[in-house]
């Protein structure tokens, strides 16, 4: 049970965060990408609310990451999720992802980027092992292979509070 008379700033933070990628989407959905822009989302795919393909979901049974970049349609954001099209193995695809679902986000075209832990540290424990698993979706035109996507350690300027957080 949460402490009524403790100010929660973890989530406060985190519900900043996630604002950024929703204005940065809905600004693309608005205006397309800008210059070299294109962003990877990386989501849990068990989370409530998340709505992909059945074979995305079996090969992606917890973590999965898109890019966003040459090849989507009808990228629409609301004030809790956003919807996208994408092709997988010149598939169309529908997916619905809840800005909560999200793991992290980032566009290397300017080594920016956000790594997002919410919910119980049990649930924090699997976006981790996740990550690790660096479980990348890329559609026909996106991203090449070879770069590793939110789960890179890179130079990139990664937001991670981990480290701020007091230890049990």
């Amino acid at each position: 049970m949460a402490d009524k008379n403790r100010i929660l700033y973890d989530d406060l933070v985190q519900n900043a965060l996630i604002g950024v990628v929703r204005q940065v989407l809905a600004d693309t959905a608005a205006h397309g990408l800008k210059g070299a822009h294109h962003f990877y989302i990386a989501f849990r795919t068990d989370h409530p609310g998340v709505s992909i393909p059945a074979y995305l979901k079996e090969r992606y049974k917890e973590e999965m990451t898109v890019v966003l970049q040459n090849q989507f349609w009808d990228l629409k954001v609301t004030d809790d999720h956003f919807e996208v099209g994408l092709s997988f193995n010149q598939k169309p695809a529908h997916l619905v992802i809840p800005f909560d679902a999200l793991t992290g986000f980032l566009d290397p075209s300017v080594e920016f980027g956000l790594q997002f832990q919410r919910g119980s540290a049990a649930a924090k424990k699997k976006s981790a092992a996740g990550h690790a698993a660096k479980n990348t979706a890329v559609g026909e035109t996106e991203m090449p292979p070879e770069d590793d996507g939110p789960a890179s350690g890179g130079d990139a300027n990664v937001v991670a509070l981990d480290r701020f957080r007091k230890k049990k």
